[in-house]
């Protein structure tokens, strides 16, 4: 019996933006942005969270929201997958659920169909050390189901920004098989500044997989900053690919899912992880 080939390698790209009030303008730069990835020679590319809005405001926010069917970002992305025949993951759009809204990532085939969503599992409800307070609880509906997406180019473990801060979340993925860890974020500049980059590298060393985080950066429109620095990391924990800080823009990198085997093979602890029960002394 023949075994299983690993796939060819393959360029990623993610798009970085500073998304703003205006869903039309969010949605030029996004399929300004994509086409310059895809010429550049990516196969794959991502979008960051909230890739059609950003507001603050709530009463504004459900104002410019609609559901999935009529909403033209999701469209217009679609059309552009097709076109260029590629694999596309929308980081996320704001969709109206009921009386809240999903946070919903989408995964555009290169045929330009909606392969499959996934939406937020973790709603970041915080409060900041320079007096930031965040509830997305109280707009956005919660996730109940983690999701790995097959595509032909590898194995895609779909999350959105504060899912980051959740490893078993990502061991779970990658039991179930994903070799690419998704997570595109509007990350807050000082939780980026603090914890951005070890918590991307972590997931990537504790799972042997790929890291691919597009991002938006900068100051926006409604006030809030970002932090930007979009990054691919390889399943040893190297950075690949790095934005410019808070610039929008596009990274590529090489993605060979020959290292995913060979760095589970030579740390393997998917395989050595045991069950265990806490006992308190």
């Amino acid at each position: 019996m023949t075994a299983p080939q690993t796939p060819k390698p393959f360029v990623a790209a993610c798009v970085q933006m500073r998304g703003g009030r205006d869903p039309a303008v969010n949605r030029e730069d996004a399929l300004r942005a994509v086409r310059e990835a895809a010429a550049a020679g990516a196969a794959y590319v991502q979008t960051p969270e909230t890739t059609s809005l950003i507001e603050r405001d709530r009463t504004a926010l459900f104002e410019k929201v609609g559901p999935q069917e009529s909403d033209a970002t999701l469209a217009a992305l679609r059309e552009v997958a097709r076109a260029e025949k590629i694999v596309l993951q929308i980081g996320s759009l704001a969709i109206r659920d009921g009386e809240k809204i999903a946070n919903r990532a989408f995964l555009i085939d290169a045929a330009g169909e909606i392969q499959t969503s996934y939406d937020k599992l973790h709603l970041y409800d915080v409060d900041l050390p320079n007096g930031e307070s965040w509830r997305e609880s109280a707009t956005y509906s919660r996730g109940d189901c983690a999701v790995v997406a097959e595509t032909p180019l590898a194995s895609l473990g779909l999350t959105i920004c504060y899912d980051l801060r959740f490893p078993a979340l990502y061991r779970a993925l990658a039991e179930a098989g994903a070799t690419v860890m998704t997570a595109p974020a509007c990350f807050t500049r000082q939780t980026g500044e603090a914890h951005w980059h070890i918590l991307q590298r972590a997931r990537a060393i504790e799972t042997g997989s790929f890291m691919i985080s597009a991002a938006q950066g900068g100051r926006h429109e409604d006030g809030r900053e970002t932090f930007g620095h979009s990054l691919i990391v390889d399943p040893w924990g190297r950075i690949l690919a790095e934005a410019d800080g808070d610039r929008p823009g596009v990274i590529l990198a090489e993605i060979d899912l020959a290292k995913v085997a060979d760095a589970r093979a030579r740390i393997p602890t998917l395989s050595h992880a045991r069950s265990f029960s806490v006992r308190r002394a």
